[in-house]
């Protein structure tokens, strides 16, 4: 029996349809099983492979634990069927006491010492294989942005593919500090140059509108005049 292959990608996508049809599939140890390489076990279920490495649920005996592919391979047929045990021979019986004989110069004949049946010390069942501790998952990247756009800075954050805060509306002055915790070349300077265009429109817009105001209280004293 080749026990050196661990399970492929196939195999594993077999015994994942085989349970699913009700059926435990049997599987043999590899020598990276460690003590029970050769063993026959059945596969009871397929836990998360991105939760452990050792998703591969084998029942050995009465116990069931996990492994990795690599520990594993597809058992040949008939592989794991038991064989009659023979049965054991019964004890003799040990000889009746013969009654006392009353013959004269009969030679005393010592008894045949019965030897006591050996008892073979029943071999200790293979050591539980300790079971690794699962890896933790490490965490989805984390992504926040700052954008410009239509007059307007926003702020968004997501997390893999999960958004977890929409673009929303902050102030020049506010992202003229975020963009200051970046020591990039160049960045800050953009920055300040919209802002330097921005500011330069409201000053322009701001004087309008007090040219426009000026008109209308002018206006609004000739009014009053005329009463």
């Amino acid at each position: 029996m080749d026990a050196g292959q661990g399970l492929s990608t196939s195999e594993v996508q077999s015994i994942r349809e085989a349970l699913a049809a009700g059926r435990k599939p049997r599987v043999v140890f590899t020598a990276s099983a460690g003590q029970i390489a050769g063993q026959v076990g059945q596969v009871v279920e397929l836990t998360d492979p991105e939760v452990s490495d050792e998703f591969v649920v084998v029942r050995f005996g009465r116990d069931e634990l996990p492994f990795s592919p690599a520990d594993l391979a597809v058992a040949p047929k008939g592989a794991g069927r038991r064989v009659a045990e023979p049965k054991p021979e019964p004890e003799p019986e040990p000889p009746a006491a013969a009654a006392p004989e009353f013959v004269l110069d009969t030679p005393r004949v010592p008894a045949q010492r019965q030897e006591e049946p050996k008892v073979e010390q029943a071999e200790k069942p293979p050591a539980r294989r300790a079971v690794k501790a699962a890896k933790p998952k490490s965490p989805a990247g984390l992504t926040v942005t700052l954008a410009y756009a239509d007059g307007e800075w926003t702020v968004a954050a997501q997390q893999g593919s999960k958004a977890l805060a929409k673009p929303y509306v902050v102030k020049p002055a506010e992202a003229l500090k975020m963009v200051a915790l970046v020591d990039v070349p160049g960045v800050q300077e953009a920055v300040e140059q919209i802002l330097g265009t921005e500011r330069a429109e409201a000053e322009q817009q701001a004087e309008k509108l007090r040219a426009e105001l000026a008109e209308i209280e002018a206006r609004l004293a000739e009014l009053r005049e005329a009463r």
